[in-house]
């Protein structure tokens, strides 16, 4: 048993840490934080299971974890939020250089989202950046698979 829980989890982690440390790194826009706090979401994620606890939706799981982990760490810093850092013009750059279109693309995503109130723009960024299904999505929010078609349809109409 130890090793099914084992290879799910190793399965998982090479499944999932990207994308995870793309939604933690558009939320906090701190690359090495970032895989600071992948990494605990995936060591708070072993002890759980390896307390024998079982877990249904293992990505919907991490993702809360992770949404957790963020909030605590938001919580600790008092630095300047987001918004303000976007509105100076701070942006996410690749260090190497590379890619200049994806980091474009980021910029006018954020800006985009940034006009969206939270809960709207934390659902879009799940559902459309993160490619989290529904259920998913209310899987880590702890809400109704209702409230959150409700904010996905609320949201793509505020942004039209």
């Amino acid at each position: 048993m130890e090793d099914d829980i084992k290879t799910q989890f190793l399965k998982a982690y090479d499944a999932y840490a990207d994308a995870l440390f793309r939604h933690c790194y558009f939320r906090i826009y701190d690359q090495e934080l970032a895989k600071d706090l992948v990494q605990e979401a995936f060591c708070r994620t072993w002890d759980y299971l390896s307390q024998g606890k079982k877990i249904s939706n293992l990505r919907a799981f991490l993702y809360q974890v992770l949404r957790n982990i963020i909030v605590d760490e938001m919580r600790k810093r008092k630095h300047l939020s987001l918004d303000q850092l976007i509105e100076e013009g701070f942006y996410p750059v690749d260090k190497s250089g590379q890619n200049m279109e994806q980091t474009l693309i980021a910029k006018d995503v954020a800006s985009i989202l940034k006009l969206l109130d939270e809960p709207y723009r934390e659902v879009m960024q799940l559902r459309f950046i993160d490619d989290l299904l529904p259920r998913e999505i209310a899987a880590v929010l702890e809400v109704s698979e209702n409230v959150v078609s409700v904010r996905i349809y609320r949201g793509i109409k505020k942004l039209r």
